[in-house]
């Protein structure tokens, strides 16, 4: 038994956590505002029934630190299932682990998609994205991204939640290329163990300037705030930040990670690109925005 899926990664400009204790991981999550690329995670599995029920990761591309996410995900399904079973998982990981992409939700979602395709469980795709949500959000790895990649596309996320209960907007960039620079890693779980309580006030006052305007340019200027508010631009990344203003270019910044993101429609791509060369130790990249969200792949 086979099943095989992809899940976008997803950068978040800015956010609101909205985690009420005593909340299930479902209700739990975060208000924001960000995109999916065209660039993932791709995972497939290979189930076959044994004696006793055991499990197998794999990575390929960039490598993640650990696989808690993963090893959540399975022991949902698996508590799901009778039998006893022997589960080889590969995560084709295309994008760089802990740079602000997302890259935990992108593993939870697209494993849990292709779980449910090898074991052919019939659970809705929103049964899904709630596994994958409860995964991200128990293992202190991301709040909302789970939710954003489920649907694709820029979004607003203006209720908190998994899929089926957190609620988007989304904001047409079909003209719009994201290019991206990253420099080095930061943690998520530290982040929002340590300073979660210095963020939520600007980053509700965003969201809800943003759902009215719906402005590209605004997300840009919004994302800059917001990390200039939490403190996270480092000189290197204010070095760059400068030098793509001086070009008339905007940009942001993901969170979270030492990562500069700017989306430009297509007649500027060439000219964001051949600022950001300059930045040897840099890793960019280039996607255009991922409208479909997590899905099957053959």
């Amino acid at each position: 038994m086979k099943g095989a899926a992809f899940s976008p990664a997803h950068i978040t400009g800015f956010f609101k956590a909205e985690l009420a204790h005593g909340q299930k991981p479902e209700f739990q999550g975060s208000l924001g505002a960000g995109f999916s690329i065209q660039a993932g995670v791709t995972t497939r599995v290979e189930v076959r029934e044994s004696e006793f029920t055991d499990c197998r990761i794999q990575t390929s591309g960039y490598k993640p630190d650990n696989t808690q996410v993963s090893e959540f995900v399975l022991k949902e399904f698996l508590e799901q299932i009778p039998g006893d079973y022997f589960v080889l998982v590969h995560h084709d990981i295309e994008i760089p682990v802990g740079y602000g992409f997302g890259c935990s939700a992108a593993v939870a979602l697209s494993l849990s998609y292709a779980l449910n395709e090898a074991f052919d469980c019939g659970f809705s795709k929103e049964h899904l994205g709630k596994i994958a949500h409860s995964a991200d959000v128990c293992c202190r790895t991301g709040l909302g991204d789970v939710l954003a990649s489920f649907h694709g596309g820029f979004e607003i996320r203006t209720k908190q939640g998994a899929p089926g209960i957190g609620k988007i907007k989304k904001i047409t960039t079909e003209l719009f290329s994201a290019i991206i620079i990253c420099f080095s890693p930061i943690s998520t779980k530290q982040f929002l163990r340590d300073r979660i309580d210095t963020i939520n006030g600007l980053g509700g006052k965003m969201v809800d300037r943003l759902i009215q305007t719906g402005s590209i340019e605004h997300f840009h200027d919004y994302s800059l705030e917001f990390a200039d508010y939490i403190n996270v631009i480092t000189p290197k990344m204010k070095i760059v930040i400068d030098d793509l203003k001086a070009n008339g270019i905007r940009c942001g910044v993901a969170l979270f990670g030492e990562t500069i993101f700017t989306l430009v429609p297509q007649n500027l791509e060439d000219r964001v690109l051949g600022i950001l060369e300059k930045y040897h130790d840099g890793i960019i990249i280039r996607s255009k925005i991922d409208e479909l969200g997590a899905r099957l792949v053959s």
